[in-house]
């Protein structure tokens, strides 16, 4: 039989916990990448701002036959990227960050593109486009994060498989 090791927590991190009640949910064992995951964080929050901005402007200006659906469907999307963007923001604080809202910084954080096409076809590629890199850089993330913050792994992943569905969403109403 191989000898274990007991299955037990550890006492002396359970009593820091009790210490630095400022930190909120960061406690000892929170590890030394609480700052890089918020980093990430940012980053995300502000692909998914950029995201609203651009699904907002296709809903607004969508043209032709087909665009009452699809622009509704834009508007659906956008409303679904500000409640990431706001999950985003509430997990940066209680990891003791800041969201970083600046509007000057967010094209530059952010991992999709804003476009301005008024050509129906083109804002549907667009925004798949987009989706596709928000799914690559959340799978990224969640690779990075891993154990090192199972409760950001989880939000990240509840994220990715929005992205996802919004993903083939698009790609159907492409093919259509």
């Amino acid at each position: 039989m191989a000898h274990t090791e007991p299955l037990e927590l550890d006492q002396k991190a359970l009593d820091r916990a009790r210490q630095n009640l400022g930190d909120g949910a960061v406690t000892p064992s929170s590890g030394p990448y609480t700052e890089a995951i918020v980093r990430l964080l940012n980053d995300a929050l502000a692909t998914e701002l950029v995201c609203v901005l651009r699904y907002k402007r296709h809903h607004f200006t969508a043209k032709g036959l087909a665009s009452p659906a699809v622009a509704d469907e834009f508007m659906v999307h956008a409303n679904a990227e500000a409640g990431h963007g706001d999950r985003l923001a509430e997990r940066i604080v209680q990891l003791g960050g800041e969201p970083d809202f600046h509007p000057d910084k967010l094209l530059a954080r952010s991992h999709a593109d804003y476009d301005e096409s008024l050509d129906l076809k083109a804002m549907i590629k667009a925004n798949l486009i987009a989706e596709r890199v928000a799914v690559e850089s959340y799978r990224q993330m969640v690779h990075l994060i891993g154990d090192k913050d199972p409760t950001t792994r989880r939000l990240l992943e509840e994220i990715l498989s929005d992205e996802e569905e919004h993903a083939d969403e698009l790609s159907d109403l492409l093919e259509s």
